[in-house]
């Protein structure tokens, strides 16, 4: 797989590997369009590196993006719909000023159902990544466990 200008993957202190900027990037600046392959739910063997696109349709990360990681206080988001052609797009963009060697991070935003302990260590942390909206329905269903 191509490199992405102006990205590296590298070790993450927050989980494995993560993708790195080697330049700046400005709020609303493109980082990356993500090349994938798009499946609908129903389809998907494997999800690690799937983004949602809409309703049931999931596009399988297969280029650097997929080292992204998750952050409750995120640099970039994902922007993704499909076209209309059978097929979708889907990039990642700046949200704040991201400089030369910083971590590439978006905020995956799971449901409760696949909420996962979250280890990104900003001090917004939620603790799990899982939508913000969803973290009553996560809260109950944690002591419902109990």
């Amino acid at each position: 797989m191509p490199a992405l200008p102006g990205l590296e993957v590298v070790r993450s202190p927050i989980h494995g590997y993560g993708l790195i900027a080697r330049r700046d990037f400005a709020v609303g600046e493109i980082i990356a369009w993500v090349d994938g392959v798009l499946y609908r739910e129903k389809d998907i063997l494997d999800d690690t590196y799937a983004l949602w696109v809409d309703e049931d349709w999931y596009l399988d990360m297969v280029d650097q993006t997929r080292w992204i990681n998750h952050s409750c206080d995120p640099n970039g988001e994902v922007e993704a719909e499909l076209d209309g052609a059978g097929g979708a797009w889907a990039r990642i963009v700046a949200i704040r000023p991201i400089l030369a060697g910083d971590e590439i991070t978006y905020d995956y935003a799971f449901s409760v159902e696949f909420a996962e302990p979250c280890h990104c260590a900003s001090p917004a942390c939620r603790r799990w990544i899982v939508d913000a909206d969803e973290l009553p329905r996560l809260g109950a269903r944690l002591r419902a466990a109990r």
